[in-house]
Order: C-alpha cells, then sequence, then structure tokens
C-alpha cells in the first residue's frame, strides 16, 4: 500500500546532549585513583557521578524534542477500519 507521507528521522541541536552520557566510554579520560571521595577511587565515583548525569541529559532531550513532529506532509485518512477490510 504505497503513501504519500514523507517519514525520516527528527533532528534538534537538543540531541546533540546525548552524547554527554557517551563520554563514560571512554575510559582512558578518567582511569586514575586520585582524587577519593568518601574512600573511592576517582575512577569508581566518576561513574557514579556519570548516571544521574546521563539520565538527566536524556530526559531534558525527552522533554524538549517530544512535541515535534515526526511526519510531515499530508495527514493519513485512512481509517482502522479501513484497514480491517482489507485484511480479508
Amino acid at each position: 500500500m504505497p503513501s504519500d507521507r514523507k517519514t525520516g528521522l527528527r533532528w534538534s541541536n537538543w540531541n546533540l546532549l546525548l552524547l554527554v552520557p557517551l563520554l563514560m566510554l571512554i575510559t582512558p579520560w578518567f582511569n586514575i585513583d586520585e582524587p577519593r571521595l568518601f574512600g573511592l577511587p576517582f575512577f569508581y565515583w566518576y561513574q557514579f557521578a556519570f548516571v544521574p548525569l546521563g539520565v538527566l541529559c536524556v530526559g531534558l532531550v525527552y522533554v524538549k524534542t517530544k512535541d515535534q513532529p515526526v511526519v510531515t506532509g499530508k495527514p493519513d485518512k485512512l481509517g482502522v477500519d479501513d484497514l480491517d477490510e482489507g485484511a480479508n
């Protein structure tokens, strides 16, 4: 069933914040022992600090981009009942 709708990825500059949690994958940047926080080496408490930071970044991107349209063009005029008729 051909469709005249244009679909694609939606882009927003807010999406760049999703790169921040990926910084945790570059372990040579934080693979050190000092400074310690509550006796924990830097390697561990830095990772713990990135968990809420990553959640904050993903949540912020979601809130800022959730109302943006994904589909552009003409709205779909095909109803659910029309789709069921073709199943026979």
